[in-house]
């Protein structure tokens, strides 16, 4: 009796501690499994952080590009329209300058024929009216930026004298301009018409 006794016992122990073991096994194995999500979580997490970096650099690429086409084409039309005006500009120069060049002549015969006049006939209504139209032709032309090229006495010079002779003179210094033939002007900067002269020693 008593043997059968401690083994029964023994069998109850023994069936007691299989299960502390599995109820220990068990929390074991739910820690572990606790444990492995938050593994995965933060995996997950970590992924998601790397996919928004990866996405957000894309954008940001995207963006120095969109920038960067924008800041040429802005340089382009800036160069465009500078250039245009230049264009502009340079076709209002050359155009005035080819109207100016054909009213020089016109200048040329009302200063030829008012030279030509006698002190007498500089007194009639005529005279006076015709002189008149010349001032006011020439007043125009200056303020179109016209002014003639002071030669007379001057140094020559070929960027605004052209020599058509040339003579010895002791009343004048070396390489002087004794006589204009026809007058010279400028417009604004540029030469319109070179001054034709006479140069001396």
């Amino acid at each position: 009796m008593t043997e059968e006794k401690i083994t029964e016992e023994e069998i109850t122990k023994e069936i007691n501690q299989e299960n502390v073991e599995e109820e220990d096994k068990k929390e074991i194995t739910d820690e572990e499994l606790e444990k492995a999500e938050d593994v995965e979580l933060v995996n997950d997490d970590s992924n998601g952080d790397n996919e928004m970096k990866n996405k957000l650099k894309e954008k940001e690429k995207e963006v120095k590009e969109y920038v960067d086409k924008l800041q040429r084409t802005m340089a382009e039309f800036d160069n465009f329209r500078k250039r245009t005006i230049r264009e502009k500009s340079m076709m209002y120069e050359n155009g005035a300058k080819e109207t100016l060049e054909k009213l020089l002549p016109i200048v040329d015969n009302f200063e030829r024929a008012l030279d030509s006049i006698s002190d007498e006939e500089k007194e009639l209504p005529f005279t006076q009216g015709v002189e008149m139209i010349f001032k006011q032709l020439v007043s125009a032309m200056s303020e179109l930026g016209v002014e003639p090229i002071d030669a007379e006495g001057k140094e020559f010079d070929p960027n605004f004298h052209h020599a058509v002779t040339h003579a010895e003179d002791e009343e004048y210094g070396e390489n002087i301009v004794s006589e204009v033939f026809q007058k010279g002007y400028m417009y604004n900067d540029t030469v319109l018409r070179h001054s034709m002269v006479k140069v001396v020693n």
